[in-house]
C-alpha cells in the first residue's frame, strides 16, 4: 500500500467479498470475476499473508449492495495525522466509505478528518507514496479539483505532491506501479517511464518491468525487506529478488478479474 511509509505498516483494514461481487466493476485487467469462492479464497489468502508477516489485520463486513466494496484503498488515505476521505471517482461506489470512515474515526481518535467534496473526486489508488514523496495520478477517477484538494493538505503536512497523467489504457496509478521499498518504484514499460515520476531523491530510482507484466507492477513492501506480489510475474520476482527482497507470492486471479491488484484490498493506518 503506497499511502504509507514502510515504517507505518503495522495495522491494515481490508474488507470480505460480497456475495454481489460478480457484478463488479471491470474494464482494464478483466472483464469480470467467475467464481466468487475462489475470489473470497484468494481474499483470505491475501489477509492471511498480511497477518503473518506482521500486519494486525481487521476485517470488516461485506456489504451486499456494494460489488466493489472488497476494494478498500480507494475509499480512505491515511497520511501524518490525517485521515483524508476522498469522493470516489465512480458514483456506484460512494455509498462504500461510511463503515470505514466510521473504524478510521474511532481507531484513529486525534487525527483530523479531512473530507472531500464534490465537485473534486479521487481515488485512493491514485496516490502513491515514496518515502516522503507523494505522486497522484490523474485519471478517469481522479480529477483536478480533487488533486487540489491532497495538494492543500500536503502543502500543509510539509510533502511535495507531483502529478503522473494515467493512460488511457489503465484505472489507477497504483494499478501500474507501487513502492516495494521507500527508494524503488515498479513501474511498467508502455504504460509509463522513469520520466513520469520526474528526478527523485538520490538513493532512489524507477525500475521499468516489461509492458506484459504490468499487474505485477503492483506489490506491496513490508518491513524486513519482504514483499508481496502476485503469483505469475517472473520477471518482476527475479528483479526483487535480485534486489535482496523476500518475495511472497499470492494467487489473485479472481481479484485480478474485477480490475483489483493487491494494494486495491487494505488501508494502512
Amino acid at each position: 500500500m503506497a499511502t504509507v511509509r514502510l515504517d507505518q505498516k503495522s495495522r491494515a483494514i481490508v474488507r470480505s467479498i460480497s456475495d454481489s461481487y460478480i457484478n463488479a466493476l471491470a474494464k482494464y485487467f478483466g472483464s469480470g470475476p467467475t467464481d466468487i469462492d475462489v475470489a473470497r479464497q484468494q481474499h483470505r489468502a491475501y489477509a492471511k499473508a498480511l497477518s503473518a508477516n506482521g500486519v494486525e489485520v481487521t476485517t470488516l463486513e461485506a456489504d451486499q449492495n456494494y460489488p466493489d466494496c472488497v476494494f478498500v484503498e480507494d475509499q480512505a488515505v491515511v497520511i501524518d495525522g490525517h485521515v483524508l476521505l476522498p469522493v470516489p471517482g465512480h458514483e456506484s461506489r460512494r455509498g462504500e466509505q461510511p463503515p470505514i470512515a466510521d473504524f478510521l474515526s474511532d481507531k484513529l481518535q486525534g487525527h483530523q478528518i479531512c473530507k472531500m467534496e464534490p465537485p473534486a473526486m479521487m481515488d485512493g489508488g491514485d496516490i502513491l507514496r515514496l518515502g516522503d514523496l507523494f505522486f497522484v495520478g490523474r485519471s478517469t477517477r481522479t480529477n483536478d479539483a480533487g488533486i487540489k484538494e491532497l495538494k492543500d493538505l500536503l502543502d500543509h503536512l510539509g510533502h511535495e505532491l507531483r502529478i503522473v497523467d494515467i493512460p488511457p489504457q489503465a484505472l489507477h496509478l497504483t494499478s501500474i506501479s507501487s513502492t516495494p521499498s521507500d527508494n524503488i518504484i515498479l513501474a511498467p514499460e508502455g504504460y509509463l517511464s522513469p520520466e513520469s515520476f520526474g528526478e527523485l531523491p538520490d538513493g532512489c530510482e524507477v525500475i521499468m518491468m516489461p509492458n506484459e507484466e504490468v499487474y505485477g507492477c503492483n506489490t506491496i513492501g513490508l518491513p524486513g525487506n519482504k514483499v508481496i506480489l502476485a503469483k505469475g510475474y517472473p520477471t518482476v520476482k527475479a528483479i526483487l529478488e535480485a534486489k535482496g527482497f523476500e518475495c511472497i507470492t499470492i494467487d489473485m486471479g479472481q481479484i485480478r478479474a474485477a480490475d483489483g491488484s493487491l494494494t486495491c484490498c487494505s488501508i494502512f493506518y
